[in-house]
């Protein structure tokens, strides 16, 4: 190794990326590095979506490669690879699904399929293919979020394709019945309602599919942490002590069973007023903070109470569609990368790579 590329390398060794907590170097994510007396070309590749994060990156790094390249013309490449990652121990991954994200919360009301359908809308916007499974039967609230209305169609009279809206491929039990009809069901049904939704459908290659969890820790919960295939999980909670009561035993039912808490979202952690401007923490402030820093995993975001994200949401076109470039749809952005990043850094999912064993009578 040159002393010129030595300088490159600890010159890109001196960036820390904020989302995978260490320097690329650090995080293998240098594939290549070419210097010659012209040219200094650098390849970073990320394991998370950063179609949107690659320009900050990009002038990031650049400005400490110039610092020691001298004259030579400087090429800095970013690119990310999204793999699978292991799930919980005895259940099997899914087909066409490289990673799995469950989005809980322990109460109802607290704008978890809000987040979920931001969070999705937001690894689309980087550059990923995502899916999102409302996995609320009793009452599903993605198709109206998604605004649509369309009917699942099947090929083969046995599975279904999913819906897609905003880019995002879509299942729910809402796109099979009215909207306003109870869903009447005991447990085991709704249980094996959710199992046909996620596996009947024909997911195409996605690289995250978000889950939108009903509230709770009841039957839906167990039946996804014990036979449905989860990398991990976030949690949405309020600054509300009531609702942060709930969230926790959300957090500890996920790691009784051993899937990964990646972080907490909080919601309506503050209220701006638009008349005045004032801001107010209605519903009391660093509860969030709080419960993340006691349970030791990362708070991911905080988001307001504002109006406009209930109804774009309501509207059928959820923030991260409707203002790509605003404030809230950053946040969203920003909470995505956080996840899919502490994906890249799991352990990888090699069950692919396994033979099969097939005994044969010769």
């Amino acid at each position: 190794m040159s002393d010129t590329e030595k300088q490159i390398r600890d010159a890109l060794a001196s960036y820390t990326d904020p989302y995978l907590g260490k320097n690329l170097i650090d995080a293998k994510a240098l594939k290549s590095l070419d210097v010659t007396d012209a040219l200094c070309r650098v390849v970073i590749e990320l394991g998370f979506p950063a179609q949107r994060y690659a320009k900050q990156l990009r002038d990031e790094l650049l400005k400490r490669v110039a610092q020691v390249a001298g004259a030579r013309k400087i090429d800095i490449e970013i690119g990310f690879k999204i793999i699978s990652h292991s799930v919980q121990r005895g259940v099997k991954a899914l087909p066409n699904v490289k990673n799995t994200i469950a989005v809980a919360s322990g109460k109802g009301g607290v704008g978890k399929s809000t987040t979920a359908v931001n969070l999705a809308l937001a690894l689309a916007s980087e550059g990923a293919r995502v899916g999102i499974l409302d996995a609320d039967i009793y009452g599903p609230s993605q198709p109206r979020m998604l605004g649509s209305t369309a009917k699942p169609e099947s090929r083969d009279g046995r599975s279904m394709e999913p819906i897609m809206a905003h880019g995002v491929q879509s299942m729910s039990i809402g796109y099979l019945i009215d909207e306003e009809s109870p869903m009447i069901w005991r447990g085991p049904m709704v249980t094996q309602a959710l199992e046909q939704l996620l596996r009947d459908t024909n997911w195409d290659d996605v690289d995250y599919l978000i889950i939108d969890l009903p509230p709770g820790t009841g039957d839906t919960q167990l039946t996804l942490a014990q036979k449905i295939p989860v990398t991990g999980a976030v949690i949405v909670t309020t600054p509300q002590d009531i609702a942060l009561l709930d969230a926790r035993k959300g957090l500890k039912m996920f790691q009784k069973v051993e899937v990964p808490v990646f972080g907490i979202v909080e919601n309506m952690s503050t209220h701006i007023c638009s008349k005045c401007g004032h801001e107010e923490h209605i519903f009391g402030e660093g509860g969030g903070r709080r419960m993340a820093e006691e349970y030791g995993v990362d708070l991911l975001g905080s988001l307001p109470l504002e109006m406009g994200i209930r109804e774009q949401a309501d509207g059928g076109n959820p923030t991260v569609a409707a203002e790509p470039e605003g404030r809230i749809a950053e946040i969203y952005r920003d909470i995505a990368r956080k996840v899919a990043a502490k994906i890249a850094t799991q352990s990888k999912d090699y069950s692919s790579k396994f033979p099969n064993i097939v005994i044969q009578n010769t």
